[in-house]
């Protein structure tokens, strides 16, 4: 199963619905005491009409959210509002929705980067994951970066890169993402450790 059945509130957005919602913004979810604050790179077309982070269909975000242990339940899109009570956050590189992330300017992943280290000192989660090495590498400047911790940090919080769950990204499927995804799950369940200085862009 790829999708949670939505809730009977929700209703799909219609094609005209969707084409309009380019460069459309979709609040985070942020708050205090999160474990992982999970940053996409930007909303989808699909997303921004529903207000639904990782709304579009075949994006893969929340079953892998649920293979990994993060949720009890595999969660609809509509259904976000209880990630924070799981001590878990959403946000994204870029706030603009666009049809495919190439759309992004380089610029705007480095402006992005400077917003998400804003948001992140605010807020001090426990771990920033960023959903895409590329984003990652292209925001922060971290050519080399690969999937997994990195050894920088970002506001002074821990950074672990994720595979972008989009259903277009086919160096991973569900099973591959989940494993990645829970290995930050498990490390998330260890003891908190002092969190290393790094660079603090």
């Amino acid at each position: 199963m790829l999708s949670a059945v939505p809730p009977p509130a929700f209703r799909p957005p219609t094609a005209d619905e969707v084409a309009a919602a380019a460069n459309r913004t979709i609040p985070d979810l942020v708050g205090p005491g999160l474990r992982v604050l999970f940053s996409g790179i930007n909303p989808s077309l699909y997303s921004a009409a529903t207000g639904h982070h990782f709304a579009r269909p075949g994006n893969r975000f929340w079953p892998a959210l649920h293979r990994a242990g993060f949720t009890p339940a595999l969660l609809h899109p509509s259904e976000q509002g209880t990630l924070p009570g799981l001590g878990l956050g959403i946000t994204n590189v870029v706030a603009r929705a666009t049809a495919r992330a190439d759309e992004l300017s380089p610029a705007e992943l480095v402006a992005g980067g400077r917003l998400l280290t804003q948001l992140v000192t605010t807020w001090q989660p426990r771990y920033l994951a960023v959903l895409g090495v590329t984003a990652y590498r292209a925001a922060f400047g971290r050519p080399k970066a690969r999937i997994g911790p990195q050894e920088e940090t970002v506001g002074g919080v821990p950074v672990w890169v994720l595979p972008n769950p989009s259903g277009l990204n086919a160096h991973f499927d569900l099973q591959g993402l989940s494993t990645e995804y829970a290995r930050l799950r498990h490390a998330v369940s260890d003891p908190p450790a002092d969190r290393p200085e790094g660079d603090r862009p």
